[in-house]
């Protein structure tokens, strides 16, 4: 955990799993792309369009929403279908050492990964590494490697825009296509703009 603070991961438990189910498949065009790049050269409209997607109070908290799990458990027990109630924390420490699926073993060993980064990383590193590891189309993972595929351009260039729009394909990023997005996803970007402007921009990160 020491050594990934300050250097890239060179793969994640995620990434390892989409190359062995491709082979497993025999999807022999399968290609997967990512490319690292430091928080530096990365737009700032991208962070704080992620944090205001899925984590809001991803400055303040050390590493659980404990208010969204309560209100996620409320609902579940109310008959509602159980809903999500990750951070970026936990996100990443399930993409980088662990696999999909729903378990309590799993579970447990995400909240021993996701105490381990928050007492060894800063916020900027959680979320730089998390913008590198996430997968934004078919084995796209990271920023650079989708803002290249998708924009033509490096991330560095990256608008409040363009950047809603990748924060919104997240949940599903094989379903919910950033270069073609439906309407519900184009709602969605709408109103992580909004909710970038509401929390005070990518000021808010600097708190």
């Amino acid at each position: 955990m020491l050594i990934l603070r300050f250097l890239p991961p060179p793969t994640t438990a995620f990434m390892v799993e989409r190359r062995i189910a491709a082979w497993r498949d025999g999807d022999g065009r399968f290609v997967l792309k990512q490319r690292y790049v430091p928080l530096a050269d990365i737009s700032a409209e991208l962070p704080i369009a992620l944090v205001a997607a899925e984590d809001q109070k991803f400055p303040f908290h050390h590493g659980f929403d404990l208010q969204a799990i309560g209100e996620a458990m409320d609902d579940a027990d109310d008959g509602a279908r159980l809903r999500g109630a990750s951070t970026i924390s936990q996100q990443v420490a399930k993409n980088l050492f662990l696999w999909n699926g729903r378990s309590f073993v799993r579970k447990g060993l995400e909240a021993y990964f996701t105490v381990l980064i928050e007492l060894t990383w800063p916020k900027s590193r959680i979320l730089e590494v998390y913008a590198n590891i996430a997968e934004f189309g078919d084995g796209i993972y990271g920023v650079e490697a989708a803002t290249q595929r998708f924009f033509g351009k490096p991330a560095r260039q990256l608008t409040a825009r363009e950047s809603a729009l990748l924060a919104a394909s997240l949940p599903n990023p094989l379903k919910l296509r950033v270069d073609a997005p439906t309407a519900y996803m184009l709602r969605r970007a709408a109103w992580i703009e909004r909710q970038v402007r509401q929390l005070g921009g990518p000021g808010y990160l600097a708190r």
